[in-house]
């Protein structure tokens, strides 16, 4: 769509801008992706289209109306008094029977971060480590099987395989890491990052950590790891042929 084009060209001058180490610059343009019409359009089509279409924050409201979508669209522009609601607690099942907590945000905290969001990829996939490929445009757990088999299949690659996880990653990310290094308007993160949520009826203060269920949390995820892969190979010699990488387990 015509939107989508008008996005991706600014998307491409912010990660040139990055590429350059010209941050200034990429501020700058992510000021102005933010408050285009083609970002706030596409915010509010993700999170009206996607499957947590019909799973309400803590206000309960949904945006199912073409009018309710349109006045989505001028609310993204009133940032000066913007304030995230808290998230809602659920619980989802995992695969081995415990529960994975989940938070919540309203329809209007999701369209608001989808639309940073849109601003930050860029930057993200120019800073990020290269074999990293969870939660990440165009790649999959294909491609991450398609490199261990490169690094595995020569007679000359490397032996062993250490497999690790890292437990709690989304619950422990420091928040004054996330502010100092993430490339984004600060006070918005800070005030995602700081919102809380309601469990029940008790509201909980969040001194850690990116919710899991927020639209930005996966990227902040992947921008937090990715020095992982340099640290690990730089603490041998190379002669160790050490390699990473980095995926999402789910």
């Amino acid at each position: 769509s015509q939107y989508e084009k008008q996005v991706q060209k600014l998307q491409r001058r912010i990660a040139k801008a990055v590429r350059e180490r010209k941050f200034g610059k990429a501020r700058a343009l992510q000021n102005i992706l933010t408050r285009s019409l083609s970002a706030r359009a596409l915010a509010v089509k993700r999170v009206t289209t996607n499957k947590g279409i019909r799973t309400p924050g803590v206000d309960r409201v949904l945006w199912t109306t073409h009018k309710q979508k349109m006045n989505a669209l001028k609310k993204l522009t009133q940032r000066r008094n913007y304030h995230p609601l808290p998230l809602r607690r659920i619980y989802i099942p995992k695969k081995n029977g415990k529960l994975r907590p989940l938070g919540i945000p309203t329809m209007l905290d999701r369209a608001m971060q989808a639309l940073y969001l849109l601003a930050l990829l860029p930057v993200a996939e120019e800073e990020t480590y290269l074999h990293s490929y969870g939660f990440r445009p165009y790649r999959s757990v294909a491609d991450a099987i398609e490199q261990c088999f490169k690094l595995l299949s020569r007679s000359s690659s490397p032996e062993w395989v250490l497999e690790g996880d890292i437990v709690g990653c989304f619950d422990n990310i420091d928040h004054d890491w996330l502010l100092q290094h993430v490339l984004m308007d600060r006070k918005m993160l800070e005030k995602w990052l700081k919102s809380g949520f309601i469990d029940g009826r008790s509201l909980h203060p969040t001194p850690a950590g990116t919710p899991q269920g927020g639209i930005i949390s996966p990227t902040a995820a992947v921008i937090t790891l990715s020095g992982l892969g340099p640290y690990l190979a730089s603490l041998f010699p190379k002669s160790y042929r050490v390699h990473t990488v980095i995926y999402a387990d789910d």
